[in-house]
Formats: C-alpha cells, structure tokens, sequence
C-alpha cells in the first residue's frame, strides 16, 4: 500500500505543537513563566511521540496494517527533535548557557541527569536513523542499537516522575502506556522462543499393506 500521500499531513500534524507555542509566544499567551511553558509542552511531546514510535510495531502486527512502518521513522526523529528543543529550553532560556550554575543545578536536581542520559541514548539512534547507515551497520546491529529507544523512552519518563512534586498523574499514565508496549514485546519474545523449543510434528506414516 502506497502511503507517500499521507506523509505530508503527519509531518505538518507533528509540527503542530511547535507551531502552537510560536503562535501563543507572538501572541503572549505563554503565562507568567513562559520558559517553564515551553519546558514542559516540549517534553510532553517528546516523551508522546517515542511512545508512538514504539506503538507502531504492535499495532501494525496486531492490525496487519504492516504499511505504518513506514512512519515509524518519522516520529522517532520528531522525537528526537522535540527532545532537543526541550534541552535547548533548559540550557539556553533557562540557564543561559552557565556551566557552573547547571553543574550545581545537576548536582542538586537528579531528574536534570536522568533527563540528559535519555536524550544522550536517543542520539545514535537519530544520527543512524538513514537507509545508508541500515546498509552500514547491517540489519541485525542496527536493531540491537534502536532497541535504546526502551531505555531513552524509561529515562524520560523517570525524569518527568522525578520532576513532578504533588500530581504524577501524568508520568504514571506515561509509564503505564510504556510497560504495556515493553509487556507485548516480551510475551512475543518468549512465545517465539516457545515455538522455537517446541520439537516439530511428526509426520504421518502412511500403512504398509500387508504381504
């Protein structure tokens, strides 16, 4: 099924949110602490399009509509992207690129750490994210190496538990969405190992008459 159509409308949709901050920042409609605004939406959406990425494979096995694959790249790297501008947030509009005060800020605030460890595994993924770098690495490497995608999707979600101080209504709904995506990989995981332990069927011998 071609699906070259569609493309368009669901990188336009995945815009969407950055669009929506620009237009309430030229409008000023980003509140009293506008940083902690774009903080929190561009973090939101980071940690919702990695859970989307990672829905995809499920769904479309489950559904049989095995053309969505073809998304499935385009929302990592929107991820990524929303990821970057969430620390771009923090580095630059937050602490003004001062080292020394985001050291204290790290040393005193361990989400800020986890937070960084999940953007940091999302990087190779990015950068290897190409049809030539498949090739490169070979098909096999290549999936050992995206499988960081779990553990960047579990840092952000840590980071954002860590964060919030009263209502982890939120992170927890994240979590939960989270260890159901990991849950159906490991029941397929092991009932594929099941399968491969299980000895194949004999097959039927068919009489010999009698002499």
């Amino acid at each position: 099924m071609k699906v070259s159509w569609a493309k368009v409308p669901v990188f336009l949709a995945c815009l969407l949110p950055l669009a929506g901050l620009g237009w309430k920042a030229a409008h000023g409609m980003l509140g009293a602490n506008p940083i902690e605004v774009i903080t929190h939406a561009t973090g939101d959406w980071t940690l919702r399009l990695l859970l989307i990425t990672l829905a995809i494979t499920p769904f479309r096995q489950l559904s049989r509509q095995y053309w969505l694959i073809q998304f499935r790249r385009m929302f990592g790297l929107f991820a990524f992207f929303y990821a970057f501008l969430h620390l771009t947030t923090y580095v630059w509009l937050d602490q003004f690129f001062d080292v020394h005060s985001m050291i204290k800020d790290i040393a005193k605030r361990p989400f800020i750490t986890i937070g960084f460890t999940g953007f940091c595994l999302l990087v190779p993924l990015a950068v290897t994210s190409t049809r030539k770098m498949i090739r490169r690495l070979g098909g096999r490497r290549w999936q050992w190496l995206h499988r960081l995608i779990y553990l960047a999707a579990s840092a952000g979600i840590i980071h954002f538990v860590w964060l919030v101080k009263k209502d982890k209504t939120r992170p927890i709904e994240y979590g939960m969405v989270l260890g159901v995506l990991l849950g159906y990989r490991i029941a397929l995981w092991g009932y594929s190992r099941l399968r491969a332990r299980k000895p194949p069927a004999p097959q039927a011998v068919a009489e010999l008459p009698a002499d």
